[in-house]
């Protein structure tokens, strides 16, 4: 059986180290709750960083970033052979609004040759897939770019009962949020009667921090890098329970 490789499409530099950290769990075997060594037939994560022209959460720079000719670029970088593709951003999907967002990922599918999906629907999966349908949304975006996500989640009838903006501007600074501060930030924007709580930035890194953070607010928190590397996966039809790596992945 061949291993199933994920192409992931990141903008810019923040936190793409969670992913080579999520292929080194995806290799732990199921039920192993110690270090395993990375890429012993788990699947493949394959990151090319796309042209970022600037590292800004408006809406005019991550419209740019999101562009059908920059995902094009990253997939020429990526190489083949692929399973699927995912373009791991959500502010630089949930942007275009869930029509252009559609079309963003048929656009990116079509320059792939395989499944296709982004960061913003992968979310909307997630929540599918534990039955969820009332949520928090603790998000690092400033108010108006955090408004939008609220509004794509709406559109695929997912009820945001709360919203946190922490009001940062940049990825970059959002890749230095210590652990701590993003446990902390998760259960504040709890809300008692949301079935979950999303993280949408894929600038956080969460990736080290998921079953800790669904223990700490003590019900499934969703994450940006989480819910990409499971849509990848999904689509490569390898999305097979695994260890640590949160509710989403328990099975």
């Amino acid at each position: 059986m061949t291993t199933p490789t994920v192409g992931i499409l990141y903008p810019g530099f923040s936190a793409e180290d969670d992913y080579p950290l999520a292929e080194a769990l995806l290799a732990r075997p199921a039920g192993s709750a110690g270090d395993h060594p990375p890429g012993l037939g788990g699947p493949r994560l394959r990151l090319v960083h796309t042209l970022m022209r600037e590292d800004a959460h408006r809406v005019d720079a991550l419209l740019d970033i999101g562009g059908d000719d920059v995902l094009a670029d990253g997939v020429r970088a990526l190489g083949e052979p692929l399973d699927a593709v995912v373009w791991a951003c959500t502010s630089g999907s949930f942007v275009f609004g869930w029509d252009g967002a559609t079309a963003q990922v048929e656009a990116l599918g079509a320059a792939a040759g395989v499944p296709a999906s982004s960061t913003s629907f992968a979310f909307v999966d997630a929540c599918a897939r534990l039955g969820v349908s009332r949520v928090a949304v603790g998000a690092t975006y400033p108010d108006d770019v955090a408004e939008r996500f609220v509004a794509f989640l709406g559109a695929a009838g997912i009820e945001v009962l709360s919203l946190s903006a922490k009001g940062i501007i940049t990825a970059a600074e959002v890749g230095t949020l210590p652990q701590e501060t993003v446990l902390d930030f998760a259960a504040a924007a709890d809300h008692p009667e949301a079935q979950a709580v999303l993280l949408p930035d894929t600038a956080l890194h969460t990736i080290g921090l998921l079953d800790a953070l669904d223990a700490r607010v003590g019900k499934p928190v969703l994450t940006a890098n989480q819910v990409s590397v499971w849509q990848g996966l999904r689509l490569a039809g390898a999305d097979a329970p695994r260890p640590g790596l949160g509710a989403l992945f328990a099975g």
